[in-house]
């Protein structure tokens, strides 16, 4: 397991470990513009995340999710931890709660 100081910090580390490409939560899937590719909360793991919170306000929240897909795409998806300000599903809201849990 790794530890990061900040946010930047653990996106650039996951870079270097290929996961280079964007996710973004669409309301019962998530999508990598880049890639022109949606997945559905079936088709992706979260094999990895990391919590960091703002150092001003404790509300300033955030989370980064590794992604890696059946295919072996690997990405990042990052969110505010315990918000969810677009309409997102059931499935997705569960596997991001359900993935909170780090082997």
């Amino acid at each position: 397991m790794y530890s990061y100081e900040t946010l930047s910090e653990a996106l650039n580390d996951l870079a270097q470990r290929g996961y280079v490409h964007n996710f973004n939560i669409e309301c019962d899937s998530i999508k990598c513009a880049s890639l022109e590719l949606k997945l559905n909360p079936e088709e992706f793991r979260i094999t990895e995340f990391y919590r960091f919170e703002g150092d001003s306000n404790p509300d300033d929240e955030e989370i980064v999710y590794a992604i890696e897909s059946k295919d072996g795409i690997k990405g990042t998806l990052v969110n505010a931890y315990g918000m969810y300000s677009e309409e997102i599903s059931d499935e997705i809201i569960a596997k991001l709660k359900i993935s909170g849990q780090n082997p």
